[in-house]
């Protein structure tokens, strides 16, 4: 049967689609850009027929699914939390975070067992004249996962770019068993570049000091990593090179103003491997059909053994919180989930075991809470429950707008004191009595009042 033929074949309506669903089935959504549309408002539209139904995401994207309108129907699983998804959680409670440390999620799926999907729906690009639809810019864990699925649905858009390989980049026809047209104006998110606040200019330019010709550039989510690599692209580095989960806007600055060539890379020169891109229209037409770039599953771009042998990693992330000890979370206020580990243990990982390697944990100093209150993202101790995301160990620099300090082979006291220092001065005072209480301040250093 040729391509076309076996494609009219197993093309339906979302609704019938959809209708194949049932009650207690565990489905996949394709994650970040992959999440489909049609789909998932077909499925809701089955509420009524329902009951107990589950659904895995990922770093969820607007719009808001359809089925979490549903919550007594379908419970939703988020692998990283989004702006989006802490929305839906609050007025949803049958929305669950599932931790996990990225690179290992293909594992997860393909050794270690657990629940198989019933059905995997994922946002794709049109299928090509060789039968393979290509998953655009969401590569992630899926082909792992399909191994663990027994009915893959995929849904059609026009305006997904196709991202070459790399590896596991596309599904082929004959894996595929429906098919569905999505809407017509549908498309990835697009996240244009934010103007950046003067505490984003200054830790990138604190960054930037420490960045060297021939380093392979890591960003991860958020301001202070874009902001950085803004700075990059207008620099006088010399042949960096790129290789990060994420894809973001200031990959295509760097790679257009001829900062990063990738020319010194030990492997994947002249090119920027990455997972999954969330940018704007520039961003995602960048990526089109672009050899300059490389898309693979995320176990290959996050592993960080692979991490290890890349010389002069750096890698920069956004973090919430640190305390007196140094430990860094990256993902939660207390029990209340805000992002996720995502690849952030990966690369800390990664550019600790690399030669020459370095990590820059990045963070305002302060922010405003609900009241309009400014408050310390330097804290004594975290509240009950927020998680620990990066141990004090593994931390190697963290920076806020007050400077960068590097906390490898310092001691708990000496860590306290390079702590407080990054912290806004009308908090630092305090965090000295909180520091003395604790045990972590040498008073002949300095005396707490």
């Amino acid at each position: 049967m040729s391509h076309q033929a076996e494609y009219k074949r197993k093309l339906v309506s979302a609704e019938k689609a959809a209708s194949v669903v049932h009650s207690g089935d565990y489905l996949r959504y394709g994650p970040i850009n992959g999440r489909p549309l049609a789909l998932d408002r077909a499925l809701a539209a089955r509420a009524a027929q329902l009951d107990d139904v589950s659904v895995l995401g990922c770093c969820t994207l607007p719009p808001a699914p359809a089925i979490c309108e549903h919550p007594g129907v379908f419970a939703y699983n988020d692998m990283h939390f989004s702006k989006l998804t802490r929305q839906i959680k609050e007025r949803n409670d049958n929305t669950h975070y599932v931790p996990m440390m990225y690179h290992y999620a293909p594992y997860v799926a393909r050794n270690l067992g657990g629940r198989r999907f019933d059905a995997a729906m994922l946002r794709v690009c049109p299928m090509d004249k060789h039968g393979w639809f290509n998953l655009g810019p969401s590569n992630t864990d899926i082909r792992a996962r399909l191994g663990q699925t027994d009915l893959v649905i995929v849904e059609e858009c026009e305006k997904l770019p196709v991202c070459l390989g790399g590896s596991e980049e596309a599904i082929h026809i004959s894996e595929v068993d429906l098919i569905v047209h999505g809407p017509a104006d549908d498309g990835p998110m697009i996240a244009a570049q934010a103007p950046l606040k003067r505490e984003d200019e200054i830790i990138a330019e604190l960054v930037l000091r420490h960045i060297s010709d021939g380093s392979v550039i890591q960003l991860g989510i958020g301001a202070i990593p874009d902001a950085v690599g803004r700075f990059i692209a207008k620099s006088d580095l010399k042949d960096l090179g790129g290789h990060t989960e994420m894809f973001v806007p200031a990959f295509v600055d760097m790679i257009e103003s001829g900062r990063m060539t990738g020319a010194k890379k030990a492997f994947d020169r002249f090119r920027v491997p990455f997972s999954f891109a969330i940018g704007d229209q520039r961003t995602y037409d960048f990526l089109d059909r672009n050899a300059a770039v490389a898309s693979y599953p995320v176990d290959y771009t996050n592993d960080p053994r692979r991490l290890a042998r890349i010389d002069k990693l750096v890698s920069i992330c956004n973090v919430l919180e640190v305390d007196l000890l140094s430990q860094v979370s990256a993902e939660s206020s207390g029990p209340r989930q805000i992002s996720g580990n995502g690849g952030l243990w990966d690369f800390v990982t990664g550019a600790l075991w690399s030669e020459g390697g370095q990590s820059f944990l990045c963070l305002h100093s302060t922010y405003q809470d609900k009241q309009g209150r400014r408050r310390s993202r330097i804290v004594p101790q975290f509240a009950p429950s927020t998680v620990t995301t990066i141990p004090r160990q593994m931390v190697d620099y963290i920076v806020t707008e007050y400077g960068a300090a590097r906390m490898h082979g310092l001691s708990v006291w000496e860590r306290a004191e390079a702590v407080i220092g990054l912290a806004h001065p009308d908090f630092r005072d305090e965090l000295v009595k909180q520091a003395a209480h604790l045990g972590v301040w040498r008073q002949s250093n300095k005396r707490a009042a």
